[in-house]
């Protein structure tokens, strides 16, 4: 009989996995169900859903440190720090509309289980780089500390950079402790239009050298925005800072066109919609999300177009390529093959019916060496494959 769990504490969650260890009945483990569709479907009857381990534990504005259970919902997370005149600067994208849902539900434990971050991460860095702590229960049913009051991590690894992007296969965080920073004054878009995807991207990379400190750079080609293309770079901070650095960009760019500026309340809903990837989200057509050297976008868009009827935009700087199959088809082969024609990355099948993403695969193929370290790391970690079963790898 199928069973669901809902801990309320990380006791409750060991008491669950060394169950479930001990039966070797796998578990699905889920916060709010917002990234459910993510990945490959896992491979268990039973559910440790951890949407009851919430709560903010401990809140120091004054020293930037916020510890807050897994379960909890970013945007509760993210109210709270608003509230105090501070952010998380990794900026977490929400899946919930590109995947079908509702938006707003996803949780701090799924951020940094799918180690989600937005626009700023050119400039902030991921999910990973803002936990200072970390208190998980691995696959074996034992409870791990890492960093916030703890010297020395007992597993000897460091859990969040090996628990960030793992997708729960490893071990279930039960509480985190990250880092926030202060909110910027004031916020405005440097916009460039009708330029080519080469051009554009030539401008992004040249402002990123620069010393105008901006936090996003995306491009919107004309069949995604509508109109005749976009050219993207955010700045923030004090208001005369941003005036200074848009003044720079005007005359580093100025062989690219005459700018337009965006105030912050159109600069905060555009980059959402990026964050969000909203452009492609009232469509049901196979998205994908390359990961790219930023001078490779334009030319990987390139050769994928001359095989496949698709639309696709460009993030930090062009390092990040979202791409939509127009004929509804996934392409994988032909994906892949032009993603290693272009100079390789990675490229992930983030939408998809479940049919699909349990026969493709999801996330870039690792290299034999790499997939025989991610082995021994799934088999110290969770010996009995019992968390989050087959969600990146089949078998594993």
């Amino acid at each position: 009989m199928d069973a669901t769990f809902k801990p309320r504490d990380t006791r409750q969650v060991e008491d669950a996995v060394k169950w479930a260890a001990g039966e070797e009945r796998p578990l699905e483990v889920v916060g709010q169900g917002s990234k459910r569709k993510l990945g490959r479907p896992v491979q268990a009857a039973h559910v440790l859903d951890l949407s009851d381990l919430t709560g903010i534990e401990t809140y120091e504005p004054a020293e930037l440190v916020l510890t807050v259970k897994a379960g909890t919902p970013v945007a509760e997370v993210e109210k709270l720090v608003a509230d105090n005149g501070q952010e998380l600067s990794f900026e977490p994208m929400d899946y919930g509309p590109l995947l079908g849902g509702d938006p707003g539900r996803g949780t701090i434990g799924g951020v940094l289980a799918a180690n989600l971050s937005g626009p700023r991460r050119i400039k902030s860095g991921a999910a990973r780089d803002h936990v200072l702590g970390m208190e998980a229960v691995s696959g074996r049913g034992e409870i791990f500390n890492s960093g916030g009051k703890v010297v020395k991590n007992v597993t000897g690894y460091d859990l969040p950079r090996a628990l960030c992007g793992a997708f729960g296969t490893l071990a279930v965080a039960t509480t985190v402790t990250l880092k926030v920073n202060p909110k910027p004054e004031t916020a405005a878009t440097f916009v460039l239009g009708g330029l080519n995807e080469a051009d554009a991207i030539d401008a992004l990379c040249r402002a990123m050298g620069s010393s105008a400190e901006v936090s996003g750079a995306a491009h919107l080609p004309q069949d995604v925005d509508g109109e005749a293309g976009k050219t993207l770079l955010r700045l923030e901070g004090f208001e005369a800072s941003v005036d200074y650095r848009f003044r720079t960009l005007e005359k580093l760019l100025a062989d690219f066109g005459t700018p337009v500026r965006l105030a912050q309340p159109e600069t905060e809903t555009l980059w959402r919609s990026i964050r969000d990837v909203l452009p492609f989200a009232q469509a049901e057509t196979p998205v994908w999300r390359l990961s790219v050297a930023p001078a490779s976008g334009p030319r990987l868009v390139e050769l994928v177009k001359e095989k496949v009827d698709a639309t696709a935009f460009y993030d930090w700087s062009g390092g990040l390529v979202w791409l939509s199959c127009n004929d509804g088809a996934i392409h994988h082969t032909e994906i892949r093959a032009a993603l290693e024609e272009a100079g390789g990355g990675h490229a992930t099948l983030v939408r998809a019916d479940p049919s699909v993403r349990s026969t493709v695969p999801v996330f870039q193929p690792q290299a034999a060496p790499l997939a025989a370290l991610t082995r021994r790391l799934k088999e110290q970690f969770d010996p009995k494959g019992i968390l989050n079963a087959g969600r990146m790898v089949a078998g594993v």
